[in-house]
């Protein structure tokens, strides 16, 4: 009931700064984060431990999902070869940047301890990114790179994370069979999601008429699909963003003009509800991890989040705008199909570069780590 309590709480306050936030003109994630960690300062506040299974269960399919519906399938088409350069390339690269830095920069850091580091750091966040990012006045094509990217990096992010785990605790890493389990990974997901969106299909076509059980079932689907891509052990995460892909184009041929009204009104309501407490609940774990650490520490640790923050924006950059080059080349030379409307100007470039926010699934992976995990 305590805990209860406090989550009630929370929510009455999340809805109550989003209101103020509009106001003040600040992303309602950055303002929600802030007061989360105030919150977590309240002495007679109990501690809230955030389980990384009940993050990835509970939050990570209908965000995923509801950012994979909304999403314009034409323009992913169009700018998949920097969707897919950003995550999947620059999260290796980015892995491998801050590895390398933290190895040398941070006493006691272990080349495998500093890829945990690197893999934990490497993906940018779905929820992270279309929240902040939401009412800025990015362009169409922006948003789509950014959602994009966010939307299918977390597989190349969980390898990295695995292989690195896997190299701490004694385990060798072999390139082919890394290579081949991403591969995996991906398609499986994607072979789960088609399936599960064909099923979803197939079931609303006959049942569309009752609105009730149409809305319903879609937002339990999400759950279902991530649930047995997972239990498979391949992406769950790719395969909720699958099923949104189709049912949102599915969508648009069958849904009724009501029905698809009815449906989006209750999605707002439950992302933001969603949004704003995952977001607080960030916040509050700044508190325990602050008085976690020893006094003499925490201007160094502060010092060594600064430079890596420095370190992945700067990778981010390079390879943001090592893309609208080659992009740049391939359309002249007309090689690979690519088309005018992929390729990026100078302002694109420069806003995908500074919106690499890292979010939910970064803070899960690392609460998911062993207690005793860093003393290997």
């Amino acid at each position: 009931m305590e805990n209860y309590s406090i989550i009630i709480f929370i929510l009455a306050v999340m809805i109550g700064l989003s209101a103020i936030a509009d106001k003040i003109k600040i992303p309602y994630p950055v303002l929600l984060i802030i007061v989360g960690v105030a919150i977590g300062f309240i002495p007679s506040l109990p501690s809230i431990d955030l389980n990384p299974e009940i993050i990835f269960l509970i939050f990570l399919p209908p965000l995923l999902y509801d950012a994979a519906f909304n999403i314009s399938f034409k323009e992913f088409k169009t700018n998949i070869s920097t969707i897919s350069t950003l995550a999947i390339t620059l999260v290796f690269l980015t892995a491998i940047g801050i590895a390398v830095v933290a190895h040398y920069m941070i006493p006691g850091m272990t080349w495998p301890l500093s890829f945990v580091l690197g893999a934990i750091l490497s993906a940018t966040d779905a929820v992270a990114a279309m929240s902040i990012t939401k009412g800025l006045g990015l362009s169409h094509k922006t948003n789509t790179i950014l959602e994009g990217e966010s939307l299918i990096n977390d597989a190349s992010a969980l390898v990295a994370y695995r292989f690195s785990v896997a190299a701490v605790t004694g385990t060798a890493f072999v390139f082919w069979k890394a290579s081949l389990e991403f591969a995996i990974l991906m398609a499986g997901g994607f072979a789960v999601g088609m399936a599960m969106g064909t099923v979803l299909s197939f079931i609303i076509k006959r049942i569309h008429g009752n609105s009730l059980a149409t809305i319903s079932l879609m937002l339990l689907m999400p759950f279902v699909t991530y649930l047995i891509a997972e239990n498979i052990h391949v992406s769950g995460v790719i395969a909720v963003v699958t099923l949104g892909l189709i049912i949102s184009r599915f969508s648009n041929k069958i849904f009724p003009v009501q029905l698809k009204n009815q449906s989006k009104n209750i999605w707002d309501i439950i992302i933001f509800l969603l949004n704003g407490l995952i977001f607080i609940l960030i916040g509050l774990q700044f508190p325990s991890v602050y008085k976690s650490i020893a006094p003499k520490d925490i201007l160094p640790y502060i010092g060594y989040s600064l430079i890596i923050t420095v370190v992945a924006l700067l990778l981010r950059t390079i390879r943001v705008f090592l893309q609208k080059g080659n992009l740049q080349r391939a359309f002249l030379k007309g090689k690979h199909k690519i088309k005018e409307d992929a390729l990026l100007d100078f302002k694109n470039s420069l806003i995908i570069s500074w919106s690499g926010m890292r979010g939910i699934v970064s803070l899960a992976i690392a609460i998911g780590l062993p207690p005793n995990f860093i003393k290997r």
